[in-house]
């Protein structure tokens, strides 16, 4: 099915379609929002900084010239950040033929959004799933529609630990961002047993980027202060990483690719998924074990207040 050595000259025509990438002026969703905008989409950048978000709209412009980009704020820590986004946005576009669920954070220390979610499950998992469950209804309405949720390897080692989501009892910064990482596949498969149940044409699918160079390595020692740790994770980045343009192609496969059925997950095709070209990967069997992804669902609706309306939307209602 996956092309070999798939790259963004494989991407359609995308002309017409409008696309949202979060976390989108650096690392895998800059390059995600810049091929996507060169095969012609209208390329909304959702970021928390609206500054940097124009920064890197400005350096997209200047490697691809004539290009349709917007900047619009995002803060995934904040569910009111959320609703305004999803309300601003829904009343500006009305199409959304690919969402990219792709900003993140990584390996930090105990933090807290603003509603008093540990940061990585909030951000991670909860944001997203609140801003899908917010423009689902656009969503389901724009033919041949795609979400795509970015995972990591990491979700490998991931539980999801329903008696301490949020670290209160216990916590460990990789132990909770493995959890972020599982809760996003969890999330996806979910949301593609709903759509096929509302027999809905959009599909959910998940990527993972390998091992890819970008800033979220360093987010987190950045936080708690450990130089030893910036070295470890710039060596790294400097002899096992692919660079971040490779590391996107994963993201960019799922949301484009014509005739890919939903429910998959795609991640590169080389050693141990470190790096390479995009292919069908496999993820743990708790990824797909349904009982515990309707468990998280229900959690994650009473946690945001976020319910998913997947009605027809051909039918009157």
């Amino acid at each position: 099915m996956v092309k070999k050595q798939w790259t963004t000259k494989d991407i359609p025509a995308l002309a017409g379609k409008t696309a949202l990438v979060t976390g989108a002026n650096s690392g895998l969703g800059y390059h995600a929002s810049l091929e996507m905008a060169r095969k012609g989409a209208r390329v909304i950048l959702a970021c928390r900084s609206t500054a940097k978000g124009e920064t890197a709209r400005s350096q997209m412009l200047a490697e691809a010239p004539g290009i349709s980009l917007e900047v619009m704020a995002l803060n995934l820590a904040s569910l009111a950040s959320i609703r305004d986004f999803a309300k601003s946005f829904q009343e500006k576009y009305r199409q959304l033929d690919i969402l990219i669920n792709n900003a993140g954070v990584m390996d930090i220390p105990l933090t807290k959004t603003l509603d008093g979610f540990e940061m990585q499950f909030g951000t991670n998992h909860l944001g997203h799933f609140a801003l899908t469950g917010l423009l689902i209804p656009l969503i389901v309405r724009t033919p041949g529609s795609r979400v795509v949720t970015v995972s990591s390897m990491v979700h490998k080692s991931g539980k999801i630990n329903f008696d301490d989501l949020m670290g209160e009892k216990k916590y460990n910064s990789w132990e909770a961002y493995a959890q972020s990482k599982l809760a996003n596949l969890l999330f996806a498969y979910e949301l593609q047993r709903k759509l096929e149940q509302s027999k809905l044409s959009t599909l959910s699918l998940a990527a993972h980027p390998g091992y890819s160079s970008t800033n979220l390595q360093f987010v987190g020692s950045e936080m708690k202060q450990s130089r030893w740790q910036a070295w470890v994770m710039g060596m790294a980045n400097r002899i096992v990483a692919q660079p971040a343009a490779q590391g996107a192609l994963p993201e960019l496969y799922a949301a484009t690719e014509p005739g890919l059925p939903g429910g998959i997950y795609i991640g590169p095709d080389g050693f141990s998924e470190i790096r390479g070209y995009p292919t069908i990967v496999k993820s743990i069997p708790d990824s797909h074990d349904p009982a515990i992804a309707a468990k998280l669902w229900g959690v994650s609706e009473k946690l945001t207040g976020v319910e998913f309306d997947l009605e027809d939307p051909t039918l009157n209602k």
